[in-house]
């Protein structure tokens, strides 16, 4: 039983530190127009996105799915058109965080 229950802790912890990654890994296909810390104004027109708060970004990577979001939805509906909402929401804390 305590094998047991000790395994189950151990997939917990792993599993928690792969996700902790995601964010990094989905954000490696936005670093062409965002730039490696999200200072870049991707195509010359969007904002900066580096340091906005994750609900934020979270909201707008949603819209770009739902096919909102103006002159740049049609780029990034394609680019995000596959995230689940736990990747999005891993996206999100992760560019939130970037300094």
């Amino acid at each position: 039983m305590k094998k047991t229950i000790g395994f189950i802790v151990f997939l917990t912890a792993v599993s928690t530190a792969f996700a902790a990654a995601d964010g990094a890994a989905l954000y490696a296909k936005c670093k062409g127009c965002h730039g490696a810390d999200g200072s870049k104004k991707a195509l010359g027109v969007s904002g900066v996105i580096k340091g906005q708060p994750a609900k934020d970004i979270e909201a707008d990577l949603k819209g770009y799915q739902a096919g909102e979001g103006g002159a740049k939805k049609a780029i990034m509906q394609s680019q995000v058109a596959k995230l689940t909402p736990e990747e999005i929401k891993a996206l999100a804390d992760y560019i939130s965080k970037l300094k």
